[in-house]
């Protein structure tokens, strides 16, 4: 007389098949994975984006897999072209990144990218509230990973952008009122540098704090002291005396002689190494 399996047997065997079928989709996974990463090496973004997409469908858990595909989705977004395809990769590239966000809201990868994405699109046509959105993600890296220079780099490079478009914005209004040329390297008018003040003084000084932090954290970062420079530029338009103005521009004309210098040195060093 035969017996039947016991029901515990039956439970056992039933969750071996399920692991050894979990374990299948993981290797599926990871040769869709390597596929994908040597289709992105390669140029072929689209096919690269299959492969992430079933990689993701066999292992929902591979953050790597979802890491590339938005960084494939990214590589075809170009910053200003409005058409319908290019729209949609950078907005899957956003969408992608978020869904990382969902269930690991400190992965710094996923953060920088969507500061990356946010701050490409927002640059043309210039968007203000996207500008913002993209300093607070770098904000979110720098609360997460404080020693991190390039965070503070990029709130610096956000702030000049904000504080340079309204400057421009306010020389061209005065330009047509006024029928006059004002030069960028004009003080601002007494009313108009009063309306940048108010506007904009607090973010160039704290684009200046922040570039200041990255300097800090990493001495020889000569792109921050280049883009301290032109914050110096744009404080000099708040300043309400000409001692105080011309002490910015010759901090701003000093960086620019670092930068110079450290680049110098840095191509010294290059042709050094490879001689």
């Amino acid at each position: 007389m035969q017996h039947k399996p016991s029901i515990t047997f039956l439970a056992i065997l039933t969750m071996a098949a399920m692991l050894a079928g979990a374990g299948c989709a993981k290797l599926r996974a990871r040769d869709q994975l390597n596929k994908g990463v040597e289709a992105f090496k390669s140029g072929q973004f689209d096919q690269a984006i299959e492969h992430f997409k079933l990689a993701r469908q066999y292992d929902p858990t591979l953050t790597n897999a979802q890491l590339y595909l938005a960084s494939a989705y990214a590589q075809q977004y170009v910053p200003g072209r409005p058409t319908d395809d290019n729209i949609r990769n950078g907005q899957e590239a956003i969408r992608v990144n978020q869904e990382i966000l969902s269930s690991d809201p400190n992965n710094l990868s996923a953060i920088d990218n969507l500061g990356s994405l946010t701050f490409n699109m927002a640059k043309t046509p210039f968007d203000e509230q996207g500008m913002n959105n993209a300093k607070n993600f770098q904000e979110k890296h720098i609360q997460i990973s404080p020693n991190d220079p390039d965070p503070y780099y990029w709130v610096g490079v956000i702030d000049w952008s904000l504080a340079y478009h309204d400057n421009q914005d306010i020389r061209q209004n005065y330009n047509v009122a006024a029928k006059k040329q004002l030069k960028n390297d004009d003080p601002l008018p007494p009313q108009q540098a009063k309306d940048f003040t108010a506007q904009y003084g607090a973010t160039v000084d704290d684009g200046i704090t922040n570039l200041n932090k990255a300097i800090e954290l990493k001495p020889d970062y000569d792109d921050a002291m280049a883009y301290l420079s032109l914050l110096y530029r744009q404080k000099a338009d708040t300043e309400t005396s000409a001692t105080a103005r011309t002490s910015d521009e010759k901090t701003a004309d000093d960086l620019v002689d670092k930068v110079k210098a450290i680049k110098q040195k840095k191509e010294q060093a290059g042709g050094q190494q490879t001689s």
